[in-house]
């Protein structure tokens, strides 16, 4: 049975986030997460491949046969990575040249496949891409929050080198809260990125166990009001 707006949205956003419930696409999620900046823009790259490649994938699903399924998949994902590289080499070289091997690495990214395989493969082009948007969009929070916690607190500043996704008009972005001279050097190498991401995981099981708990405390409150006793048995 195909799923509905509601579920696809929030188990992309939550429920199956690809970083901090499936732990898919680790290697860049740790390894470009220093800045904002630089976690924007793989992300937004990343989100770019996803709706598209589960669109194409829909679109072909019933046209390719199981022996070669996998390897047009996989074609059809590097694609969409080769047309994302000519986007920010067009557009956004510097930041390109930062982000390095990971953008063509998206390729290998075990949460674009898995989409592709497991959910856009079995389902129309409509649910497809907007499983891909909202799965892409999950990735691109978690990101953007591990970039966000890493550089505030590892450098002391926020939103530096935005004009490289913005233009020279987001050089004005910057904000330093801790002052100018501020550093805190584990949290800027990839332990502090590993460190980070554990915490973020550890906070999003609290709050289901959290919401898990306050869901089952209601369904247990006593029902107010007299109770009847019916033939059955039962008290209502």
């Amino acid at each position: 049975m195909s799923q509905g707006f509601k579920e696809i949205t929030t188990n992309g956003l939550w429920h199956n986030n690809p970083a901090l419930v499936q732990l898919l696409g680790l290697c860049p999620l740790l390894a470009v997460t220093s800045t904002v900046a630089n976690a924007l823009g793989l992300g937004l790259a990343t989100l770019l491949v996803l709706v598209g490649s589960n669109t194409i994938v829909s679109l072909i699903r019933n046209h390719v046969s199981d022996a070669v399924r996998l390897p047009v998949f996989v074609m059809v994902i590097a694609s969409f990575v080769t047309c994302t590289e000519m986007l920010m080499k067009a557009y956004t070289y510097e930041l390109y040249q930062i982000l390095g091997i990971f953008v063509p690495l998206i390729v290998t990214n075990c949460a674009i496949l898995g989409r592709a395989e497991g959910f856009a493969s079995k389902n129309s082009v409509g649910l497809a891409a907007l499983d891909g948007f909202m799965m892409g969009l999950g990735f691109l929070m978690v990101l953007v929050a591990l970039g966000a916690v890493r550089e505030l607190l590892g450098q002391g500043t926020l939103l530096v080198d935005m004009h490289l996704l913005f233009g020279p008009s987001a050089m004005n972005w910057l904000i330093k809260p801790f002052g100018e001279s501020y550093s805190f050097l584990i949290f800027v190498l990839p332990p502090g990125a590993f460190l980070v991401a554990g915490l973020l995981i550890a906070l999003k099981n609290m709050l289901d166990d959290m919401a898990k708990t306050r869901s089952d405390s209601q369904k247990s409150k006593p029902v107010k009001g007299a109770k009847r006793v019916r033939t059955t048995g039962h008290i209502s």
